[in-house]
């Protein structure tokens, strides 16, 4: 599941939490897997927040190099 998939995914459960009317099995399950998505989702944007934050230091190293 992608970045965009998990995150509808993540809204659906909170909107059938919020909705209420499940059982507190369901319930249980639905937020183990809504906290799992969060997981993966913010390793994800760690993931790109290191690939920028390389992408902006070859720019900045390739302008003083100039």
């Amino acid at each position: 599941m992608n970045y965009s998939e998990s995150m509808k995914r993540i809204e659906e459960i909170v909107t059938a939490l919020e909705a209420g009317g499940i059982s507190l099995d369901e319930t249980l399950k639905m937020f183990e897997e809504g906290a799992k998505l969060l997981k993966e989702c913010q390793q994800e944007l760690e993931q790109a927040e290191i690939k920028i934050d390389g992408i902006r230091l070859d720019d900045s190293t390739d302008v003083t190099e100039s």
